[in-house]
């Protein structure tokens, strides 16, 4: 049983280069094509594949919102973004959207089939230049959390792992000998160093700092 794929991609010179590669794997079928965003929804919905592959940078609709359409109306689809850019906004604008799979236009006809035969079978798959990318940001985004909490002042450290006890903001004040007014100035200030919005974010952010433990 082949893997049934559409390619959906603007450049025509390029999508006819990728489903000529495509029709020489044994176990891959090309059963569509698609010109623009809105084309490979249309697509998708009335050939039903296996696997989409899509540009980021396409008329009509972006590879970006084409896929975070096709994953709320059929979540079972698998979707491999083919594109140019390797910055990371685009990387993770996909994977966020809910890609199943990452290749940057040049890569090898391996990487190609790989990626299809992979997401078919439920695992997600990024060329070696990706992967880079995204380990590279979350260690960023680490890296910016640590930064972020060090701002805090010692006070507001103290009040953050109260709250994140579970704590009051009257408890707080009571024990600290301050008002709730001050608190909640210190909380607001917390929240926003922190860029979080509720309590339960701050439970959140302490528990994957390790600042705090689950009993």
């Amino acid at each position: 049983m082949k893997i049934k794929v559409i390619v959906a991609d603007d450049h025509q010179l390029f999508r006819e280069g990728l489903i000529n590669l495509l029709h020489s794997a044994d176990n891959i079928e090309v059963i569509a094509q698609a010109e623009n965003g809105q084309d490979a929804i249309d697509k998708v919905e009335a050939f039903k594949p296996d696997v989409l592959l899509v540009d980021i940078a396409m008329e009509k609709m972006n590879g970006i919102e084409v896929t975070r359409t096709l994953k709320n109306k059929m979540p079972e689809i698998k979707i491999v973004a083919v594109s140019m850019h390797s910055d990371k906004q685009y990387v993770k604008g996909m994977l966020e959207a809910g890609a199943d799979g990452y290749l940057l236009k040049n890569c090898t006809y391996r990487q190609l089939t790989d990626a299809v035969t992979s997401v078919h079978e439920g695992k997600k798959f990024l060329s070696e230049d990706i992967t880079e990318i995204v380990i590279n940001g979350y260690l960023n985004s680490r890296a910016e959390d640590d930064d972020a909490y060090a701002q805090l002042s010692d006070r507001e450290k103290e009040i953050f792992l109260l709250f994140a006890e579970g704590q009051s903001t009257r408890e707080i004040g009571d024990k600290l000998f301050i008002s709730v007014k001050t608190v909640g100035t210190h909380k607001q200030n917390i929240l926003e160093k922190l860029d979080l919005k509720t309590n339960s974010d701050i439970v959140k952010y302490a528990l994957k700092k390790g600042l705090i433990q689950l009993d």
